[in-house]
């Protein structure tokens, strides 16, 4: 069984739970270490207990840093009681230094995978803090031997013409993941009545314009649109998330949820999802494909995306969604404001006919990342000496 050391920079990040039944579901044994948000230690982690490395404050580049640097002298003690892993998956940058020190503290060969899922804005600077953390990431990455990313726009518009790393890509989508493969069949359900129209954001809140532009949209029309806020809000984004949306009032917040347990229920209470993120505009916020993108159209909620970017042009090939020119309340209004129930039917059906593998992970795809990661942990030429014994 292969077993995988995955490093991580939040340990209760629920991107970092799916990943890990991702792997188990493909025959891995995992061991999880890595930074927390919280005051106290995470006990556990889809039946993991992480290895803790520290506490870190979201948004605190230089807290991060120190962090980082203080873990890197004691991570060797920390790993000192577990098994030598076949590999080491380092999610971000700052866990790609400790993958380093990790591997050293084992004395022995073991692969590093980089796992990169969005471009930080530090990053892209043209100044000397950029160029600096461009270069760190070159020097630490030089010798990884896969680059795993989540949309072709970062290879595109990032790795490719910073020239940052020369490994093989593996494109994983942040797809909903399924242990069962799925028909068209499994996914028809009653649809929510209407109106109100409800517009579903879930996920990571973290874009305060795009709370400011729903906000204001749900006013407009007085009852007719109501706002559905799920998830895990950036507080340091928002001067007062709780109190902005209790001062609304088609807006509510029901708190986090479970994925991929919960993800049915909270978008078969919607008709729209809301795919459109301001917090990096240019820049990450531009190339991602997020999450709530393939969740909500698993589902069957419309998803709602700016033309302009790759989700947006993602949307536009498979002929679904509806996208908007430009993000004001007044776009959102010539898009959905005279919306009739035969018209969001159509819209609905659309993207109910599309392959649900274009949304989903299966247990097939599960093993086929796993066999890709221990490839890996192969040496040149030990295929054909195995199929010759």
């Amino acid at each position: 069984m292969l077993h995988v050391l995955y490093l991580v920079h939040d340990v209760s990040d629920p991107a970092v739970r799916r990943r890990i039944i991702m792997l188990k579901a493909g025959g891995a044994q995992v061991t999880l270490a890595g930074f927390r948000r919280s005051a106290s230690p995470i006990a556990e982690v889809e039946g993991l207990h992480p290895i803790d490395l520290g506490a870190t404050r979201d948004g605190r580049f230089a807290q991060r840093l120190a962090a980082v640097t203080k873990a890197a002298v004691s991570i060797g003690s920390k790993l000192g009681s577990m098994p030598r892993p076949d590999l080491i998956i380092a999610r971000n940058l700052e866990m790609l230094a400790l993958a380093r020190r990790a591997k050293s503290a084992f004395q022995a060969t073991v692969p590093i995978v980089y796992e990169c899922l969005d471009i930080h804005r530090l990053m892209l600077r043209n100044d000397f803090l950029g160029k600096a953390m461009r270069s760190a990431e070159r020097y630490l990455a030089r010798d990884v031997k896969l680059l795993v990313t989540s949309s072709p726009a970062f290879i595109a518009n990032y790795f490719k013409p910073f020239g940052q790393i020369s490994a093989p890509v593996e494109l994983l989508e942040n797809k909903y993941f399924e242990p069962a493969a799925v028909s068209l069949n499994d996914r028809t359900a009653a649809e929510p009545v209407a109106p109100p129209w409800r517009i579903g954001w879930f996920g990571a809140l973290r874009c305060r314009r795009s709370l400011e532009l729903l906000a204001e949209f749900s006013r407009r029309f007085e009852g007719r649109f109501e706002i559905i806020l799920r998830g895990r809000p950036a507080l340091s984004e928002f001067p007062d998330f709780h109190g902005f949306v209790e001062s609304e009032p088609w807006l509510s917040f029901g708190g986090p949820y479970r994925n991929p347990e919960d993800m049915a229920t909270i978008y078969r209470e919607v008709h729209f999802s809301w795919a459109i993120d301001f917090f990096e505009q240019g820049l990450n916020s531009e190339w991602l494909l997020p999450n709530r993108l393939y969740e909500g159209c698993r589902f069957g909620a419309v998803p709602i995306s700016m033309g302009n970017t790759e989700t947006g042009r993602f949307l536009d090939q498979q002929g679904i969604g509806v996208l908007l020119p430009q993000a004001t309340p007044e776009a959102l209004e010539a898009a959905l404001g005279e919306l009739e129930e035969h018209r969001f039917g159509e819209l609905r059906a659309r993207v109910l006919a599309r392959n649900p593998r274009t949304w989903s992970h299966d247990r097939s795809d599960c093993r086929a990342l796993v066999e890709k990661l221990r490839g890996l942990t192969v040496a040149p030429g030990s295929y054909a000496a195995e199929a010759l014994a």
